[in-house]
């Protein structure tokens, strides 16, 4: 049993087991010391892999899940141990042509094609009524909660409430589905990770997550999560859902996207000064100067 490396918000835990004679390679997910009050429980995220797992898309098939504290002392799930790269800038260094870009679209396609209302997946309540409406109340009540002033994120909120199109679809979104977040060995996508943050939602809240600037690490030139062109990764989405990539929506979330990271950083830094000490969390509140200023070149100020 060992500690896998990051994790933030939750501990992964890579087992290596023996079963009635057999080897078995496993993770154990579970809650870290400090969560944050956005993120699904455990046992919600087991049926999100339940259900995703179900219709085809690359996660890692879930195993056990255990909701009393218990045996660990909180809850946790088991899922098979998935074989892959992770780490953002090691896939964008690695990245060449458009397959990897083009796997992502087809595996995102599947995750959209799951739709309220599913009784398996009663935790996600009822979708909004305006997505975008609903992601600026949001983020305005997250800043209003930590006191700490920051005009260039309110002034992003009031140009997106502002600009908002009107409502659209409802699927499940993964909400936090960016390099990083997957694992690929080569072209291929082995696994979609993390899906502590799923909701309903705007289609294109997903698009824009994953083609917003901080998550290129570096690569800006790549606008598909610095992997590959945006081009590629819209039709390949395309082809994979029926549904048509509305460009001026991706680029209303896209800017959501950077406002949403921002408000996250600060509050990471905001738990690191309040005891949950952590190097990862200080240093991830140093990048929201820069989110702010992707905010105000994407609303036309800088």
């Amino acid at each position: 049993m060992a500690l896998l490396s990051g994790g933030a918000v939750q501990q992964n835990w890579a087992l290596d087991v023996t079963v009635a004679g057999a080897a078995e390679r496993w993770v154990l997910r579970t809650d870290n010391a400090a969560v944050l009050a956005v993120s699904l429980p455990r046992t919600a995220e087991y049926a999100l892999l339940r259900a995703t797992h179900a219709v085809g898309v690359a996660v890692p098939e879930p195993l056990y899940c255990c909701a009393s504290r218990e045996v660990t002392g909180a809850p946790f799930f088991v899922m098979r141990r998935v074989e892959g790269i992770a780490a953002g800038h090691r896939l964008v260094k690695a990245a060449q042509g458009t397959a990897l870009a083009e796997a992502l679209g087809r595996e995102l396609a599947r995750i959209h094609g799951i739709v309220p209302p599913r009784p398996d997946l009663p935790f996600l309540g009822d979708p909004p009524p305006d997505a975008h409406l609903a992601l600026v109340a949001a983020q305005r009540a997250a800043l209003d909660a930590a006191g700490t002033p920051r005009p260039v994120l309110e002034w992003g909120l009031r140009h997106l409430e502002r600009t908002a199109p009107p409502p659209g679809e409802t699927v499940l979104n993964h909400n936090d589905f960016r390099t990083g977040n997957y694992m690929a060995v080569g072209d291929r996508v082995s696994a979609v990770l993390d899906w502590e943050f799923a909701a309903w939602g705007d289609p294109h809240a997903d698009l824009g997550w994953f083609c917003a600037p901080c998550w290129r690490f570096g690569a800006l030139d790549r606008e598909a999560g610095g992997i590959g062109p945006r081009a590629a990764f819209y039709a390949a989405y395309e082809a994979g859902s029926g549904r048509r990539v509305q460009h001026d929506r991706v680029l209303w979330w896209e800017l959501a996207a950077t406002i949403r990271w921002a408000v996250v950083a600060a509050d990471q830094g905001g738990r690191h000064l309040r005891g949950d000490t952590s190097l990862e969390l200080a240093l991830t509140s140093h990048i929201v100067p820069e989110l702010e200023m992707d905010v105000l070149r994407m609303t036309g100020v800088a």
